[in-house]
């Protein structure tokens, strides 16, 4: 009888990849320490809840949930393109941005592409990566902020992706147009350019890039954005992506039948015309990230200024040993050993007494670790 060889059931691609381990349940530290509440500054929630329109819109689509969602997203798209200035077929929707990333991947990377990133940067860029098979090159942050000289300097015949978070998540950093255009100018034709842009909203920078009109010219330049964060919709996941039309026609060969279901389309039109629900979350941010920056200050930690609604900031201690302490005390942030830098943690910015119960909890922290 012939001997079949015994042949592993993952594809290799996959080979040492570790799963996404979510933030531990805040329930478990409820019920562990006896807490009323858990003040959550760790995953980049709006901290003022969801848009009221988009709540009230959601809860009028529960009433037809037994039926199927309209399968493209089509009102979203034609509201998301009207803003951008873009035709409809050049944007596409999905089940949040994670599953447009992994999209991208399953669209564009072969076995063996190079995919460059910037380290650190979001992780998922690395893990849908390396599902297809394909090689990440990591090129270091300089100054917390993406190195496009670098990254372009790593461009080889074999790059496929770019990935360009902007502003960059866990640092909060961003490049400006100026270096865009010059990255841009020196990024070769075989190579698509993703712009994460999931913080977008949240940037009081001029100078921050309009990554559109490299759309509008034509350039394989993809750009990502979410409604997770300024309008408060992560819990129903809806992301899309903006390109051009050949490069969106790829993209739906790939995208899930119903990527974005009935609930969460009538959450995203609605959010999206809540412009007094965005007012007011920027307000709350911009205080919060200024009233942060000088509590941090005068505890003696530095901290990358950011353009985002959190804060990548060095604790002078232990990450980990910060996170516990603050878990016990009902507040969870996200540690830096994730990232290799394990005395930093990236904080989200909460509302005012959210904040200063972060701070407060810190002073005491700190003062236990110095005793």
């Amino acid at each position: 009888m012939k001997r079949i060889e015994k042949k592993a059931l993952a594809r290799r691609g996959i080979d040492g990849l570790a799963a996404y381990v979510p933030g531990k349940p805040v329930e478990e530290a409820i019920r562990e320490y006896g807490l009323k509440e858990m003040i959550r500054l760790a995953s980049n929630e709006n901290p003022l809840g969801t848009s009221p329109k988009a709540l009230e819109a959601m809860k009028q689509a529960l009433d037809d949930a037994y039926l199927y969602p309209e399968g493209s997203s089509t009102e979203l798209r034609r509201k998301v393109a009207a803003t951008f200035g873009i035709e409809a077929d050049m944007v596409i929707f999905g089940n949040g941005a994670d599953n447009i990333l992994l999209m991208i991947a399953q669209a564009f990377i072969d076995e063996d592409d190079e995919v460059i990133v910037g380290d650190p940067t979001f992780s998922v860029y690395e893990t849908v990566t390396r599902i297809m098979g394909g090689r990440v090159v990591k090129v270091p942050l300089r100054d917390f902020t993406y190195d496009l000289s670098a990254i372009v300097r790593k461009i080889t015949p074999q790059t496929k992706l770019i990935f360009v978070c902007n502003p960059n998540n866990p640092t909060g950093s961003l490049v400006t147009e100026k270096e865009v255009a010059q990255f841009m100018d020196q990024v070769p034709a075989h190579c698509v350019v993703v712009f994460d842009e999931a913080y977008a909203e949240f940037v009081q920078e001029r100078n921050y890039p309009q990554t559109i009109r490299y759309i509008h010219h034509q350039k394989n330049v993809l750009m990502v954005r979410t409604l997770s964060k300024i309008f408060g919709l992560a819990g129903v996941r809806i992301g899309y992506a903006l390109g051009p039309q050949k490069l969106i026609n790829v993209l739906c060969k790939v995208a899930e039948p119903f990527p974005v279901n009935r609930v969460a389309q009538a959450g995203g039109l609605a959010a999206l015309d809540d412009g007094e629900f965005v007012k007011r979350v920027l307000e709350v941010n911009e205080e919060g990230k200024h009233y942060l920056y000088e509590q941090f200050s005068q505890l003696g930690m530095s901290y990358v200024p950011s353009h985002t609604n959190f804060v990548f900031v060095h604790l002078g201690m232990d990450g980990k040993l910060a996170f516990q302490k603050l878990w016990e005390k009902g507040i969870v942030i996200r540690p830096g050993d994730i990232w290799n830098l394990p005395e930093f943690s990236r904080i989200t910015i909460g509302t005012a007494e959210q904040n200063e119960k972060l701070v407060k909890a810190l002073a005491m922290i700190k003062k236990e670790n110095a005793s």
